[in-house]
């Protein structure tokens, strides 16, 4: 307790060096949060994408004429037909499911009420072994109700209160775009950071006439993922349905044309990185971009921090010379004043961390909604997703490293200062 005491002391000794210090440090920390946030969002599994680290994503395919060579390719979704044959039949997996490329915004009422705007995706019954969501009524659609095409729909507890005004809703019968669809489930709401899973309602795709949309058997409007059996590496995967890919190119050979492949299908960081079908994304690049950012967020605040901890320690430079003459070595010095500056940083960095939550949770649908991605309601954001405990982790190491970098050099060279001279002033 002597210790923090001290350490206030000597902030309120020197108050505009302080502040501008802790205010720096705050600034650096969180501007370094809101990268690594915006990342982790992107990565790290959360409900109902909590298999992050087990799914691959074949969000569109890429095919070129024989004849005009593979300069000349289509990119986009595929037909029902090609995403079977590319992976339905992977023995790695645990779950396959093929669902339309794109959520579709549209209007959900009951007969003889207004209608409501939502997010309406259209998948078959895999979709709910792929993510888990939690059902708080009912069940999703099944697999023998998607195959003979009856119209079955799974809602959000948010759409059932605004439809209903109550959850509880099984076996109701609501409208989707101007559809009668009966309700088989409701689930809990779902994030719009959870890019795949996210949607207001799910309704067979089989009941839709955009998922039978093809041009030569082969593309269509078509999306895969895939969820990979527990234990087993997405490499392996991978490997896996490199040999279906291959297969399949052999066998619609004869037709003039064949699949690029782009080493899809792609893990969760890669799917983040890159949202178009024309290139493979560049996952190195990335990470690289962000490596350099982040250190130029660390490096020019404690370039200017050094300073202004130079400054401080020269004022007290009597201080330290007390205590050189009464026996503290060098590096007790170092280890004293690099333990008082992280105290406080770590302060600092709480102060930065929260901001960045803030700033987060304020300008969510400005930070999180990808550009090519157009939703019916504004983006949904929970604190639990923003905050993991790798996110505290992020925080003590960047608090860490500031410490050193911008105290290091002035508490060495503090503690090397001339016994006598120091005590001189």
């Amino acid at each position: 307790m002597k210790f923090i005491t001290n350490i206030w002391n000597n902030l309120k000794e020197q108050p505009v060096l302080s502040g501008v210090s802790v205010t720096g440090t705050a600034l650096a920390i969180f501007l370094i949060m809101v990268v690594v946030m915006l990342y982790e969002v992107k990565v790290v599994p959360f409900a109902p994408e909590s298999n992050r680290e087990r799914l691959l994503y074949a969000d569109y395919g890429s095919i070129y004429s024989i004849k005009d060579g593979p300069d000349w390719n289509s990119n986009g979704g595929q037909s029902e037909a090609s995403l079977k044959k590319l992976y339905k039949g992977l023995e790695s997996a645990e779950a396959v499911s093929i669902y339309l490329a794109w959520l579709e915004s549209a209007p959900a009422s009951l007969p003889g009420q207004p209608s409501v705007s939502v997010d309406m995706r259209a998948c078959d019954a895999d979709f709910f072994k792929a993510f888990n969501y939690s059902f708080i009524h009912g069940v999703p659609f099944s697999e023998s109700d998607f195959e003979s095409g009856i119209k079955k729909a799974v809602i959000t507890e948010g759409l059932a209160r605004k439809l209903f005004g109550r959850t509880d809703v099984v076996g109701e019968e609501i409208r989707l775009s101007r559809v009668p669809y009966v309700v088989s489930g409701v689930v809990k709401n779902v994030s719009t950071l959870a890019t795949k899973a996210y949607a207001d309602a799910w309704i067979p795709y089989s009941t839709t006439a955009q998922a039978k949309q093809v041009w030569n058997t082969h593309m269509g409007s078509l999306s895969a993922v895939i969820l990979a059996k527990e234990g087993v590496e997405l490499a392996e995967v991978q490997e896996e349905c490199g040999r279906l890919f291959d297969k399949y190119n052999d066998e619609i050979e004869p037709t003039g044309w064949k699949f690029i492949r782009r080493d899809r299908p792609y893990d969760q960081e890669t799917e983040a990185v890159g949202p178009w079908a024309n290139e493979k994304p560049d996952v190195g690049a990335d990470r690289r971009e962000r490596i350099t950012l982040l250190m130029i967020l660390l490096l020019v605040p404690a370039i200017n921090l050094s300073s202004m901890t130079h400054s401080r320690l020269r004022q007290r430079r009597a201080e330290i010379g007390v205590k050189r003459a009464f026996g503290a070595t060098r590096m007790s010095i170092v280890r004293d004043i690099l333990t008082e500056n992280m105290i406080v940083t770590l302060a600092a960095g709480v102060i930065g961390f929260l901001l960045s939550v803030a700033f987060a949770y304020l300008f969510s649908a400005e930070l999180f909604t990808r550009s090519n991605l157009i939703l019916a309601n504004e983006p949904k954001i929970e604190m639990s997703i923003l905050i993991h405990m790798s996110t505290f982790v992020w925080v003590l190491l960047f608090c860490f490293l500031l410490n050193v970098l911008s105290t290091g050099i002035p508490a060495w060279q503090a503690a090397r200062v001339n016994v006598v001279n120091a005590i001189k002033g």
